[in-house]
């Protein structure tokens, strides 16, 4: 039975923050609320916590897995940032936007995609993130927490087929399956992130999804 903090969207309470990268630390698997959709995450030095991730998920080995930091500079300490994508970076974070780089040596293998050697990383634009990324000081695994394929255009009305339009049915679903669960209140959302393959020249939008129409309309 997964504990579950309930914090402020806003300002969320240290204490609670504190218990719950305390327990990222020790390997636990969390539900957590984000700028787009609730994921399912742990500590990206985890590796029996990315396991369990992974088999929750259902996704197999060679299914790379995105994770979080709070800032560019952070993003620059585990991928390869070319200069033209630093500045596209610089304008979109912290947003919606998943970003594919090449991983440095410090993103773990388990996570990775095993051909290309490359990571998708997210600056989230949510305080609860936020805290708990300064709080445990590492990168937290990012999973969406439904079960609609996350290469597939995620809408409202797959997201109700698939059971998760309400926070306490999703809850209801994750309770056995995470150890901790962090409530701020907040309904869960539908719209994925945007993803952005910056490991070419140019970028390339791999996924529509939430933040895109800002992003085109900057015509960066």
């Amino acid at each position: 039975m997964a504990t579950i903090y309930r914090v402020h969207p806003d300002t969320p309470q240290a204490r609670s923050i504190e218990q719950i990268k305390e327990a990222l630390q020790e390997g636990a698997v969390m539900l957590y609320p984000t700028d787009t959709v609730y994921a399912i995450g742990c500590d990206l030095k985890s590796k029996s916590a990315v396991q369990r991730v992974r088999r929750i998920k259902q996704l197999s080995n060679d299914k790379p897995l995105t994770f979080l930091c709070p800032s560019l500079s952070d993003v620059a300490t585990y991928a390869w940032v070319t200069d033209s994508a630093y500045r596209m970076m610089k304008h979109l974070i912290p947003g919606p936007y998943t970003f594919l780089l090449p991983a440095t040596k410090l993103v773990p293998q388990l996570v990775m995609n095993p051909k290309r050697k490359t990571t998708g990383i997210r600056v989230p634009d949510h305080p609860v993130c936020q805290a708990l990324l300064q709080a445990l000081d590492n990168p937290i695994i990012s999973t969406s927490a439904h079960l609609v394929s996350e290469d597939e255009t995620t809408s409202a009305d797959n997201w109700e087929i698939n059971g998760f339009y309400s926070k306490e049915e999703l809850f209801d679903s994750m309770h056995k399956l995470v150890d901790v669960m962090v409530d701020d209140g907040s309904e869960p959302g539908f719209e994925v992130s945007t993803i952005l393959d910056l490991t070419g020249e140019d970028p390339v939008v791999v996924r529509q999804g939430l933040g895109w129409e800002a992003m085109a309309a900057m015509q960066l």
